[in-house]
């Protein structure tokens, strides 16, 4: 007797749960979810208790702004996917397992905004990519930014008093921001709050590279694309010769040599630069052939952006080979990931590193993304911006601004002192024999550096696995907003009573960012 067929993994996916239509978090109750278990849904849980804090109604709303067409298939309710994405990162999960997770957990559904328990996948996890695609950085701040202006409400229910703690502004406020500083002063604006600013790199998850990795995975895509092009009938009988077998073993015998000399690893990629050169000169000689008959070429959008890529490496190395250097401007370590830098940190475990730059800002516990770069940048140069994107947020300036040493140079001493703003950092110079009353304490810093510690080691910052330059960009973005979330869910739990007040404040800092889009 033969058993039952097993279906593939991949068709398992085709049948997703029905999309819910989108409904008010005020129209679910936990009484209302069905299950089917003997079991119904508590408050505590932490699932519960987050979806009382997000203001589904407007993000949703701002989410659906994405859509332009609203022919073919409806699209995928945006409460599930923005839940979705909280709930990979939180966990710090992969594609596929997030959306095994929440197909065995009914807390998580309600959080999607199910009102029953259901045994089918939301989506396919490959949906993730189009997801992040259409997810910029840009939305995911706003939404973050958001998140974070609730501390003051909180604050004041316990009956806090100190303006330096309050990060939340109210609106007619704003209007201060088209005030110059010398108006600001005269009309007694005031400025409060107190921000710590540092930069960190979010590596990606490519391997370590080398010039002769690098080469011999620019080799290895040539030949493929050879493959592609060669006609017979086009090209003749003869086929282009690559000597493919021979650059492997090249390659592999380099490659397995435990000690290599300077002088050895510059021969090695002068090999490897001459079979790059020798295959796209062949990959031109094959595009000429079809160009010639008046025929379109068999190579995909994704091959030519891949063999422009190979003729950029193949540039820059033969540059670096030639004239002996190690570096040059926007050089490329990864043929899949050409958008990645070295970004060189000084860091004693890692003196360089591989994938974006961030400067970030903490605000009374909530994290800021002030910029993302691709391009080593100096923090320096990005202090001022980041205190004007703090006005931005809060109407004001702030107090005072906790750096590192690097920020304390001679042009934003002079911009904070314009301005009123402490700032507390390690003095320029040789240190003085008594302290400075603007010197930073020890451990005055460590809120930030903790920020990175946690987004890094519990939500993945330090190992970016999205293969596009925007997804990476989205990917770390919804690294912040679940930073701040996590933060909100901390202090709701000290004043459940809030949360209503909260939620209004929150609906209105939304719309104001969906009329500014």
């Amino acid at each position: 007797m033969q058993g039952k067929k097993e279906v593939s993994p991949a068709k398992s996916f085709r049948k997703r749960a029905s999309s819910p239509m989108y409904v008010s978090p005020n129209q679910l109750i936990l009484l209302g979810f069905e299950t089917p278990f003997e079991q119904q849904l508590t408050k505590n849980n932490r699932w519960v208790k987050l979806n009382s804090l997000i203001p589904w109604d407007k993000i949703v709303g701002l989410y659906d702004t994405q859509f332009k067409s609203k022919e073919g298939r409806p699209a995928i309710s945006g409460r599930i996917v923005l839940g979705a994405l909280i709930i990979k990162h939180i966990l710090h999960l992969t594609d596929e397992e997030t959306i095994h997770q929440i197909q065995e957990n009914m807390f998580m559904q309600y959080f999607l905004g199910y009102s029953s328990f259901t045994n089918d996948s939301i989506f396919s996890p490959t949906l993730f990519v189009e997801i992040r695609k259409r997810l910029s950085q840009s939305i995911v701040n706003t939404i973050s930014e958001i998140v974070a202006a609730h501390q003051k409400d909180i604050e004041d229910k316990h009956g806090k008093k100190d303006d330096d703690n309050a990060i939340f502004t109210p609106p007619e406020t704003h209007n201060s921001l088209d005030k110059s500083v010398e108006e600001q002063k005269s009309l007694g604006d005031t400025n409060s709050g107190k921000i710590i600013m540092d930069a960190t790199v979010a590596p990606q998850n490519i391997t370590y590279p080398t010039d002769l990795k690098l080469l011999n995975a620019a080799r290895e895509k040539s030949e493929e694309l050879i493959d592609k092009l060669y006609n017979k009938e086009i090209h003749g009988d003869t086929k282009v010769r690559t000597y493919r077998e021979l650059a492997r073993r090249d390659f592999l015998r380099a490659i397995k040599k435990k000690t290599k000399s300077f002088k050895e690893i510059y021969k090695w990629n002068g090999h490897q630069i001459r079979y790059l050169k020798r295959n796209i000169t062949h990959i031109e000689f094959l595009l000429k052939g079809y160009e010639t008959l008046g025929l379109k070429h068999t190579l995909k959008k994704k091959d030519l952006w891949y063999l422009q890529t190979l003729q950029t490496v193949y540039t820059q190395q033969e540059i670096m080979h030639r004239t002996q250097t190690r570096s040059i401007e926007n050089r490329i370590v990864n043929i899949h990931q050409p958008y990645v830098r070295p970004i060189k940190r000084g860091k004693a475990a890692k003196q360089t590193e591989f994938g974006s730059k961030l400067q970030v800002s903490l605000v009374n516990g909530f994290t800021f993304l002030d910029k993302l770069s691709w391009d080593n940048f100096n923090e320096s140069t990005e202090l001022q911006a980041s205190v004007e994107q703090f006005r931005k947020r809060h109407g004001h300036y702030p107090k005072e601004v906790l750096a590192d040493q690097i920020y304390c140079t001679r042009l934003n001493r002079v911009w904070l002192k314009e301005r009123n703003i402490k700032l507390s950092a390690k003095p320029l110079g040789r240190p003085p024999k008594e302290a400075l009353s603007n010197q930073v304490s020890p451990g005055e810093r460590n809120p930030i550096e903790g920020k990175f510690g946690q987004a890094k080691v519990g939500y993945g910052l330090d190992n970016i696995k999205a293969k596009l330059k925007e997804t990476s960009e989205s990917w770390i973005a919804t690294i912040i907003l679940v930073l701040n979330l996590v933060n909100l869910t901390r202090l709701a739990a000290l004043c459940p009573k809030l949360i209503e007040k909260i939620i209004e404040q929150l609906f209105y800092r939304l719309k104001i960012s969906a009329l500014s889009l």
